[in-house]
């Protein structure tokens, strides 16, 4: 049913503004691949406040809302297919288990965004920055694009000072930081988790509120009315 509704994929380039803040939206957006950001832009700043991966329907709150408070910015060539509002208007009518399907991966965003808030406040930038790799590996493994060692990811430097809240200054010091207790390597393009496990406890990260193991396994649970 979705691969009926989502239009032929279109590539676009870094920085593309799939949906700007305030304008009206008329269809949602599927990543199929490369990685796209949640901005709000702030005096002049732009504060990256989430990521997204291939798989993502990255603005389906755009369906309820019609007006996002963010722009929604491909982190680097990304390719995109489009669903318009109609269609999914038709599946909320027709497809009461998809429905639910889609709604869940709102809901995910939700606790995805509560976590880094949580995480913000908790971690120093060390840390901080673990626990984005650590999260961005689980996410990307669920589709198979991660592996033991690490998976590859198109963000500068600058983007991730911003998503850690921290400047481009001290997020060069951050990288060395970590790369020198041996957990984590970020350098072309690449990320290298030498010992994913010790950086996972190094960041205190764990996968829960991602719903993919642990506590709140979905299993089968999505089947159920």
């Amino acid at each position: 049913m979705l691969d009926s509704v989502v239009d032929e994929g279109v590539r676009v380039p870094d920085g593309h503004v799939v949906q700007a803040r305030s304008v009206r939206a008329t269809h949602s957006t599927l990543l199929l691949d490369g990685f796209i950001a949640r901005v709000i832009d702030d005096a002049g700043t732009r504060n990256i406040v989430g990521l997204q991966v291939p798989g993502d329907f990255v603005d389906l709150h755009a369906f309820a809302l019609k007006r996002l408070d963010h722009d929604v910015v491909t982190m680097g060539p990304a390719l995109l297919g489009s669903v318009s509002h109609e269609r999914l208007a038709q599946i909320v009518r027709d497809e009461p288990h998809l429905t639910r399907v889609l709604w869940f991966s709102t809901l995910l965003d939700a606790a995805i965004h509560r976590e880094w808030i949580l995480k913000l406040e908790q971690l120093k930038a060390e840390e901080r920055l673990g626990h984005i790799m650590c999260e961005l590996w689980h996410r990307l493994n669920f589709v198979g694009l991660a592996d033991a060692h690490g998976f590859n990811m198109p963000l500068l430097q600058t983007h991730l000072a911003n998503a850690c809240g921290t400047t481009a200054v001290h997020i060069n010091r951050v990288i060395k930081a970590v790369r020198q207790r041996g957990l984590l390597e970020i350098n072309r393009g690449r990320v290298t988790m030498p010992d994913r496990p010790a950086l996972e406890a190094f960041s205190r990260f764990k996968p829960d509120y991602l719903y993919g193991e642990g506590s709140l396994f979905m299993s089968e649970d999505l089947r159920e009315p």
